[in-house]
């Protein structure tokens, strides 16, 4: 049973037609010229402007398998990897 006065918070889009022209800062989504959370003196960008459209698929399944960045080979064998600009005597 609702109470009155109480309401769910509202479904946040995932990739909105034109995000520029709202604040998605809280859940009011206040038009870019009348922001009224006072929660800064502009508005918050969307994730889709930030991140690209494909924000939302960036680590969502939480049973991927977490691949760790590969490193480029090492190009002077000779240099020393604890000490950058380093290189030993031939």
């Amino acid at each position: 049973m609702r109470t009155a006065g109480h309401s769910m918070a509202k479904k946040f889009p995932l990739n909105p037609a034109h995000p520029e022209r709202t604040c998605w800062g809280c859940d009011k989504f206040c038009p870019a010229h009348s922001l009224m959370c006072g929660n800064g003196s502009e508005r918050t960008q969307h994730p889709a402007e930030l991140f690209g459209e494909d924000w939302a698929e960036w680590g969502m399944d939480p049973y991927a398998p977490v691949t760790p960045p590969q490193l480029p080979a090492e190009s002077n064998p000779g240099a020393d990897p604890a000490i950058p600009g380093f290189e030993s005597a031939p």
